[in-house]
């Protein structure tokens, strides 16, 4: 069972919908009241509503243990690396351990301390744009969504697919940004939340990770 699937499951028992309730959902948002007829992206995408609905993941105990005032930038930016095909392992148990190999410090110290905190994240960045490319060093754009961390990280992902030939989408990011989210024509892509992002950034992560296996 993909990820995904497996969460919508979960946010089904954990927000009580009934079989009949649960299918309406499914039909208004995605257009299909099967989880199994859905693409991944649809899956996903589902899986943000429950999100907004006051679904929460049930996390791994790694993830539960890692608090403090810098764990939240450290986990988004280790999973921008996993869904950039960089790292293979997404919890955060892989990302302790790379953070310690690079620098030296212990998870109590770069989760709390600045100075600290700092070096671990220009690490994890450092090592990322190694991979793939500039990311978060690139001039000022003249398009405001580009600049959300949301948008460089989907730019970079479109990137990669387009230098492997397998874009989702010929008509180009725009329009797959606006069919993915169900958006008119109308609808421009300064316009996307960084909900939106994320739905978009796993759904091109799990087709960038698929290209980048093929090369290990």
């Amino acid at each position: 069972m993909s990820n995904s699937l497996a969460a919508i499951h979960i946010a089904k028992k954990q927000l009580g919908l009934e079989d009949d309730d649960f299918r309406d959902v499914c039909e208004r948002i995605t257009g299909k009241r099967s989880t199994r007829d859905m693409s991944e992206p649809q899956r996903i995408k589902l899986v943000e509503h429950f999100r907004e609905q006051g679904f929460k993941p049930i996390s791994k105990s790694a993830r539960k243990s890692l608090k403090g005032k810098f764990a939240a930038k450290l986990q988004a930016l280790w999973i921008a690396g996993w869904n950039l095909g960089v790292f293979r392992n997404n919890d955060d148990k892989a990302m302790i351990a790379f953070v310690q190999r690079q620098t030296g410090l212990d998870a109590v110290r770069f989760v709390h301390y600045p100075d600290d905190a700092a070096k671990a994240i220009e690490g994890i960045k450092g090592w990322i744009e190694r991979k793939v490319g500039s990311v978060w060093r690139e001039p000022a754009y003249r398009d405001t969504w580009r600049r959300t961390d949301g948008g460089m990280i989907a730019a970079v992902q479109w990137s990669i697919l387009s230098q492997h030939c397998s874009l989702p989408e010929p008509g180009g990011f725009d329009v797959y940004v606006r069919k993915l989210l169900g958006k008119t024509n109308a609808f421009e892509l300064s316009d996307v939340t960084s909900s939106e992002w994320h739905i978009v950034m796993n759904t091109l992560g799990h087709l960038v990770r698929k290209v980048s296996a093929h090369e290990t």
